[in-house]
């Protein structure tokens, strides 16, 4: 075979091939362990215009910044340029929530404006509520680490649209089923590949759902016509 032939088929045929390859839906991928169950929902914390938030039905990467917001301002920009900006446009249910102390509404501005220059900020959720209730929720995540006396950790979470926590706990930097976002190792090859491989697994399932009814629907045609002949 030519070096011609060789170089048209690097350039046509094999990116087509990788294509339907991964089209297909038939590769296989590693399924992100559910490491615990039935997380707090978020319903008594509020946004900046007096809605409740939730976690059920979205892909949420959940954070706890503190009464000190520009003490973690870093690591809120890793998650920014590492996570966010690589998986926002490609699904809608996918959020980043902090939950916020009562009466950090302006240093939480200050940071939406900060993030607002480098893109959109349509997922970055920021929902404020009392002590009682962050530690609430911090503690049905079942983690070995520990709320920061402000209410703050580094350490973010991936909870799956069912409400659990999701993580590879085998892994020794994430022994505590969060991902430490001080860390840009662990940012960007750990817990990027990881939130990738939850919402995979559900656009999977949806393309899955959306063949066997298009099935369906074909055998209720078809046997609608045969009832009428």
């Amino acid at each position: 075979m030519s070096k011609k032939h060789i170089v048209l088929i690097i350039l046509f045929i094999l990116p087509v091939v990788i294509y339907l390859f991964f089209a297909s839906g038939v590769y296989n991928f590693t399924h992100l362990p559910e490491v615990t169950k039935n997380v707090s929902e978020t319903s008594r914390f509020k946004d900046a215009q007096g809605n409740s938030v939730s976690l059920s039905d979205k892909v949420t990467l959940l954070g706890f910044l503190g009464n000190d917001v520009l003490k973690r301002k870093s690591n809120v920009y890793n998650l920014h340029q590492e996570v966010y900006k690589g998986n926002y446009i490609y699904d809608d249910t996918f959020q980043v929530l902090m939950l916020m102390p009562e009466g950090t509404q302006d240093k939480v501005n200050i940071l939406l404006e900060d993030l607002s220059n480098y893109t959109e900020i349509k997922n970055w959720k920021f929902a404020f509520g009392q002590p009682e209730d962050i530690k609430r929720v911090f503690n049905s995540l079942k983690g070995l680490g520990g709320l920061a006396n402000d209410l703050g950790t580094s350490e973010v979470f991936i909870i799956d649209k069912e409400r659990n926590v999701r993580c590879n706990t085998e892994d020794k930097d994430l022994k505590s089923k969060g991902y430490n976002t001080a860390s840009i190792a662990v940012v960007r090859k750990k817990l990027d590949d990881d939130l990738k491989m939850v919402i995979a697994e559900y656009k999977l399932a949806l393309k899955k759902n959306y063949k066997v009814s298009r099935r369906d629907s074909f055998l209720k045609i078809n046997e609608k016509k045969k009832n009428e002949k």
